[in-house]
C-alpha cells in the first residue's frame, strides 16, 4: 500500500519555533513522493477528524511532533485505528521518543518515518487513565503540577521546579499490593514505568522495555534527604538489581521491580502525574498493562 502520512503538529510544545520543522517536512516528504498532510494538534484530545481521514483516506502513518503530552493524547485517541505512528520530538522531555532510540534532531527523527520499522508499543491503564511512558505519584508528580502552572517550558524550568520541591518535600504513605502480596510503605514518589525515562535521557527504570508486557515499579522509599541524592544515583546507573522476592523492603533505599498489574493506595492523596500532564490523584490506583498497543516507528 502506497504511504499516506498526517503530521499532528502541537504549535506550543517545548520551545522551539515549527515554522522551520513544517518547512523540513514539506521539503522530505515531497521529496519522497509521498502524499501528506500537515494539521495542528487539538488541545482538548478531539482527533476524530483524524479518524474521518484515516478511514476515508487511506492515511497509513501519523506522525506527532510534539512532546509527551501530544504522543499521550493521540496515541490514546488513534490507537484503534490502523496506522503506525512516528514522533518527532518537540517537547521538554520526550521521554517515550528517547527510550525508543529516536533522535531530537528534527532531520533524524524524520528520517527514521521514511526509513524505520514499525514495532508494536505496550501502554498501561491507571484507572481509566491512559499512560504510555511513565506515571506516578509523589515528588515527581508534585513537580509536574508546579511545572504546568508555569508560562516557561523548558529544561531550565522543570530543573528549577525539581530542585525547589526536593527542598519542601517529604514522604506520602502508600499501600502497594502485588500478586496477592501487599505492603505499606512511606515514600517519597512511586515511579510506573512502560519507557526508561523521565525524559531527556534522565533514565530512572533501567530494565524497562517498550514491549515486554510489564511494567517496572520504582519506589524511592523514606530515607534523609542527605542520602536520596545517592540512592538515585544507583537506581540511574543500574545498580539496583531487580527484585523477584518481596522481602526485607523496609531495609531498602530503592524498591526496584517488574509486574504486569498492581494496586496502589493513596494513603496520604500525593500528587498524581501521567506522561508527565498533572492529574487528580484516586484515592486508589489501578494499574494494568495494555500489551502491544500501538505500532511505533523505531531506527
Amino acid at each position: 500500500m502506497k504511504r499516506k502520512i498526517i503530521y499532528l503538529v502541537n504549535p506550543i510544545s517545548g520551545t522551539s519555533k515549527k515554522d522551520g520543522i513544517k518547512k523540513l517536512i514539506e521539503k522530505e516528504t515531497a521529496a519522497r513522493e509521498i502524499p501528506f498532510e500537515i494539521l495542528p494538534t487539538n488541545a482538548a484530545g478531539n482527533y476524530d477528524f483524524v479518524k474521518d481521514k484515516i478511514l476515508h483516506n487511506e492515511i497509513t502513518d501519523v506522525v506527532i511532533v510534539g512532546g509527551d503530552g501530544t504522543v499521550n493524547q493521540v496515541t490514546q485517541a488513534l490507537r484503534y485505528t490502523p496506522v503506525h505512528f512516528g514522533i518527532i520530538p518537540l517537547g521538554s522531555g520526550n521521554g517515550l521518543a528517547y527510550a525508543a532510540g529516536i533522535s531530537k534532531k528534527p532531520e533524524a527523527a524524520l528520517s527514521i518515518i521514511f526509513s524505520g520499522s514499525a514495532r508494536p508499543v505496550d501502554a498501561f491503564l491507571i484507572n481509566n487513565m491512559y499512560s504510555c511512558m511513565l506515571s506516578g505519584v509523589g515528588f515527581d508528580a508534585q513537580v509536574a503540577h508546579n511545572f504546568a502552572a508555569k508560562e516557561t517550558r523548558g529544561l531550565f524550568t522543570y530543573t528549577q521546579q525539581s530542585i525547589l520541591n526536593f527542598f519542601k518535600a517529604n514522604p506520602y504513605q502508600f499501600e502497594v499490593e502485588i500478586e496477592g502480596f501487599s505492603f505499606f510503605t512511606d515514600a517519597f514518589a512511586i515511579s510506573i514505568a512502560n519507557s526508561n525515562q523521565f525524559g531527556n535521557n534522565l533514565t530512572i527504570a533501567p530494565q524497562a522495555s517498550l514491549n515486554d508486557g510489564l511494567l517496572d515499579i520504582v519506589i524511592i522509599q523514606k530515607m534523609s534527604k542527605a542520602k536520596i541524592p545517592f540512592a538515585l544515583l544507583k537506581q540511574i546507573r543500574g545498580n539496583n538489581k531487580l527484585e523477584t522476592l518481596f522481602e526485607n523492603f523496609s531495609k531498602k533505599s530503592v524498591i526496584y521491580f517488574q509486574t504486569a498489574s498492581l494496586h496502589i493506595k493513596n494513603l496520604k492523596h500525593a500528587p498524581l502525574h501521567i506522561d508527565g500532564e498533572p492529574k487528580i490523584a484516586p484515592e486508589v490506583l489501578n494499574v494494568s498493562v495494555i500489551k502491544d498497543c500501538f505500532q511505533l516507528l523505531q531506527p
